[in-house]
């Protein structure tokens, strides 16, 4: 916490007070860099040392790109925590290899805004710094040449020079485009590392898998403050819609993968505040709701699984799914089995009719005509279930479709009493379909940190596609100014308030 300009007008509570919160946050960041520490330690064992099991080879690349990636990350998160103690710089690094000469270059000249000495003379121009930026546009990559003239006083032999602007990754060679690449490529087109690697091998620069590994991870570490804002704006919303699909992830050491489960969270259908959240968790144990949740208690718009359950008892309200119920009825009649899943179907198909006609109403209008049409379908329909379940066997295909839509009508007819709520959950299991294709190409998730961080750049990418933003072009403006932008304005790169820098 930021220690107060004047400790004078302190008096002995307050200084007392100070000292227990400052204690409070040494010991919290003194864990959190023993926990990390700890953890980088076991990730350089299982990403170095031998391993008695072995994968296939495409699994071990895509394993080994996982954890370069998490050893970035946690090395990033040590700096940051580390930040402002000694901290001893290792000797002997290599040096970096120069980009290649036959790369064409944009020189970017900086000079300082004044070449006038405070004495009042002029300086002269004495030399120059030059850093080069790996930069990528799909197809070829470019080199910007950053010249930063020196200029000293002869006189006061002062010297003045422009400052080096803030990039994400500090001293390194990518440019914020070229970082905005590697991401969408790799967490929206979901293309490996090691297959990017062959793509830029063909543009001219073939750049180590290990090298991307490590821009994503910093890229990660850097851009989660903006997802933490982002969950902060969507749990103030009244009405969330919740899905989860499973994702298979490494076991390290093990040689096999397990179920893990990628949740995701959206704003309301019907808000206008267009918003995504995925969530990475190595299980789909209900108590991961409800932590991501916490406080919030509005409506939430899922299906019928009991993770959500313990929600609903704490005072989440629960609207429920009519395409969930409409499918238990659609199965059987592809099978041809049933003449009442049919008449059900044709009810069903009632109700959406009206969905779509009020869709583009206000909330007042709305409800009206939900409750003055959609309403007496939804009796008839009720009545008609309860008498059609007398009639069929117990434990028939037909009985568990009609015992769902039973079980959880107060659920399914949610959405007539309250305009902001759709009548089902499409809208989160469309934000979620991307993610299930994606699937089919990357296979597992190498590790939970990397599930994670692949969880918070695609709420990115994801929500900046909602916005009607595209999402290279939203990254690379985002990671241009993200170093320099102050936390307190952070709110102003979330996708839904973007607006592109000149």
């Amino acid at each position: 916490m930021p220690l107060p300009a004047n400790f004078d007008h302190l008096d002995a509570d307050a200084l007392r007070q100070l000292l227990i919160e400052q204690e409070r946050e040494l010991v919290w960041r003194q864990s959190k860099i023993e926990r990390l520490t700890h953890e980088l330690a076991l990730y350089k064992r299982q990403r170095y040392g031998v391993r008695a099991e072995r994968l296939s080879a495409e699994q071990a690349r895509l394993f080994e790109e996982t954890t370069d990636a998490d050893l970035a990350a946690m090395s990033e998160e040590l700096e940051q925590l580390q930040a402002g103690s000694q901290v001893a710089i290792p000797k002997g690094q290599a040096r970096r290899k120069a980009l290649p000469a036959q790369l064409p270059r944009t020189e970017i000249r900086h000079e300082p805004e004044s070449t006038t000495c405070a004495c009042g003379c002029q300086m002269r121009r004495i030399g120059e710094d030059v850093a080069e930026k790996l930069d990528y546009t799909p197809g070829h990559f470019t080199v910007e040449r950053h010249i930063r003239g020196k200029w000293a006083c002869a006189q006061c032999q002062s010297l003045v020079q422009a400052p080096v602007a803030a990039h994400i990754i500090d001293k390194g060679i990518p440019t914020a485009g070229l970082l905005a690449q590697v991401l969408v490529a790799k967490y929206q087109d979901h293309l490996p590392l090691y297959r990017q690697e062959g793509i830029f091998g063909r543009a001219g620069l073939a750049i180590p898998q290990s090298t991307l590994a490590q821009w994503v991870g910093q890229c990660g570490v850097h851009l989660q403050p903006l997802v933490d804002a982002l969950k902060a704006e969507l749990l103030a919303q009244p009405v969330l819609h919740a899905d989860e699909t499973p994702v298979a992830m490494l076991e390290p050491g093990a040689g096999k993968t397990h179920r893990a489960y990628l949740w995701s969270y959206s704003v309301g259908a019907f808000d206008p505040l267009k918003a995504v959240i995925y969530d990475f968790t190595d299980s789909r144990a209900g108590r991961h709701a409800q932590a991501f949740l916490g406080q919030w208690r509005g409506t939430l718009v899922c299906d019928d699984y009991a993770g959500y359950k313990a929600l609903i008892a704490q005072g989440v309200r629960e609207a429920g799914c009519m395409a969930h119920a409409r499918r238990k009825f659609f199965d059987l009649t592809v099978q041809g089995s049933s003449q009442i899943a049919g008449e059900a179907l044709e009810a069903i198909g009632q109700l959406y009719g009206i969905e779509r006609e009020v869709a583009e109403l206000d909330l007042d209008e709305r409800l009206r005509l939900r409750q003055e049409r959609s309403g007496p379908i939804l009796e008839r329909l009720h009545a008609w279930l309860l008498k059609q379940r007398t009639e069929v066997p117990n434990g028939s295909s037909i009985a568990r479709a009609i015992d769902y839509s039973l079980k959880r009508w107060a659920a399914l007819t949610h959405y007539l009493h309250d305009a902001r709520v759709p009548i089902d959950n499409n809208w989160i299991e469309n934000q979620i379909r991307p993610i299930a294709i994606g699937r089919k190409n990357w296979l597992f998730a190498g590790s939970l940190r990397a599930g994670q961080r692949a969880a918070a750049i695609m709420s990115l990418i994801q929500s900046a596609r909602l916005n009607g933003h595209e999402p290279f072009a939203y990254l690379k403006d985002v990671l241009e100014r993200l170093p320099a932008q102050p936390y307190s304005r952070i709110g102003e790169l979330l996708p839904h308030r973007w607006q592109a820098s000149a």
